[in-house]
């Protein structure tokens, strides 16, 4: 087998056309996936109503806590490869990618059993309104049915970025999310031969749409015979790999899950005004979470790159990278924040009618929308980190950002001062800009030079 046609080498060349030609397609791919989502909720609330968007809302922040770990898990997955893919080490590569298949299975397995064993709970502990309470707890158990194939998913996805290729999950993420849209209507409002099954139906059609494609990429690799195949005969837990994964991997799974649970007590705050303001913040975050996709999109093609290049011996255009990432992203946040911050009535009224949900959640948006420049340049610095393999640091980000800022201001500013609900989101704004500066603060010390030394990947001596 020729390993070497597979993947991209992103060691040499022009930094920013590398940069746009790996973010071009992980972006369309962050597109799809947040579809997923904004597709559930157009159709929820124009099918169903406002009481079934904020019984999704409510539930987003424990479903994010479930892709925190699969994301977390699988970016360690990603820095591993792209560092020894690098190097050149492909032996190497599928080793790393047999073993992490192996802990997707029976870590996926086990958060499914233990989230529905803890359902009820966790909705009463998020202050869930009773008068949704019974569609969000259906919703919650239909979507942990799916975290096994959402997981392997955000595995395969992670497995080819960190080789460079970027255009095959595009594919097969386009197939889940073509497959979405056609099963959501029909089986939301009970079309044709389905059965009428309301919220139920749009988790049902979301687990059908991710299996599908999971399914379809898994048989796609085998049949190409790709270095990152799923090989169930060559599954095992390699203890070295094991333990490289979980000690780059629970950082980020900690900073990821902190930022849900953070979500989870904002949304808790947010519910005790009542279901339209749980109903306008959750339309409000479907469009922050578009918003965010380009950031998000260049802060992963910065961590890939670095890791490649650290993996190469080159460091020095690390450098280069974190400043056409910072042009880059600040130059598409900025146009994104106009348009939200000009036009938040007409984004809302895409998923919500009711006029106090768009009053409330153009409120939210006015708010929000100037401040998604320190979101994105905070990602920018926090891709370096993870691609030198300091997930550590981007933890201690989110430490800061939740709950020395976000979570305490949100409290204090809604409660003891006059802003009352605005007070929650002027707090999401702070915490914005405090991991903005804490992140920079990281990057301009030098410090993620060494850091893949101290993770306990072996990094060339240039770094010193």
């Amino acid at each position: 087998m020729e390993e070497k046609k597979f993947g991209r080498d992103l060691t040499t060349g022009s930094i920013p056309r590398r940069l746009l030609a790996y973010f071009i397609p992980v972006l369309a791919g962050n597109v799809i996936q947040t579809g997923y989502y904004i597709i559930d909720t157009m159709w929820i609330g124009k099918l169903i109503g406002d009481e079934a968007v904020a019984a999704s809302a409510v539930v987003l922040p424990i479903v994010l806590i479930l892709i925190a770990v699969a994301s977390g898990s699988t970016l360690a997955t990603t820095i591993l490869v792209s560092q020894n893919y690098g190097a050149k080490k492909y032996d190497e590569v599928t080793r790393i990618v047999n073993t992490s298949f192996m802990l997707a299975i029976l870590i996926g397995l086990f958060m499914t059993v233990a989230g529905i064993a803890s359902t009820e709970r966790l909705l009463h502990l998020m202050n869930t309104p009773a008068e949704i309470f019974k569609m969000a707890y259906d919703y919650l158990n239909i979507s942990l049915l799916g975290f096994v194939p959402l997981y392997l998913g955000y595995l395969i996805l992670s497995i080819l970025r960190g080789i460079g290729d970027t255009s095959t999950p595009l594919f097969f993420l386009s197939v889940g999310i073509v497959l979405n849209i056609l099963l959501d209507p029909f089986m939301i409002a009970g079309f044709g031969p389905f059965p009428r099954l309301e919220l139920r139906g749009a988790a049902y059609a979301t687990i059908l749409s991710q299996s599908v494609a999971a399914v379809l990429a898994i048989i796609y690799l085998n049949r190409q015979d790709h270095i990152v195949a799923f090989r169930h005969k060559k599954l095992a837990l390699d203890k070295d790999i094991s333990l490289q994964i979980i000690k780059l991997g629970l950082p980020s799974i900690v900073q990821q899950s902190l930022t849900s649970i953070g979500s989870a007590f904002i949304t808790s705050f947010v519910n005790t005004y009542g279901a339209a303001a749980t109903a306008a913040f959750g339309a409000a975050t479907r469009i922050d979470s578009v918003a965010f996709m380009p950031a998000i999109a260049l802060g992963s093609s910065v961590s890939t790159l670095t890791g490649q290049n650290l993996g190469a011996g080159k460091p020095e255009r690390v450098k280069q990278i974190f400043r056409w990432g910072v042009i880059m992203t600040s130059s598409i946040t900025l146009l994104i924040s106009l348009m939200v911050v000009s036009f938040p009535r007409y984004l809302l009224s895409i998923f919500v009618d009711s006029e106090e949900v768009l009053r409330i959640g153009t409120n939210y948006l006015r708010i929000q929308g100037g401040s998604y420049i320190f979101f994105a340049i905070m990602y920018i610095a926090s891709g370096i980190a993870n691609g030198a393999g300091d997930t550590a640091v981007t933890m201690l980000f989110s430490l800061v950002s939740l709950w020395i800022v976000r979570v305490p201001s949100a409290a204090l500013l809604s409660r003891l001062t006059p802003l009352g609900l605005n007070g929650i989101w002027v707090a999401v704004v702070l915490s914005y800009f405090a991991t903005m500066t804490v992140s920079l603060i990281y990057y301009f010390s030098g410090k993620w030079k060494k850091a893949g030394r101290k993770s306990g990947i072996i990094l060339p001596d240039t770094l010193n």
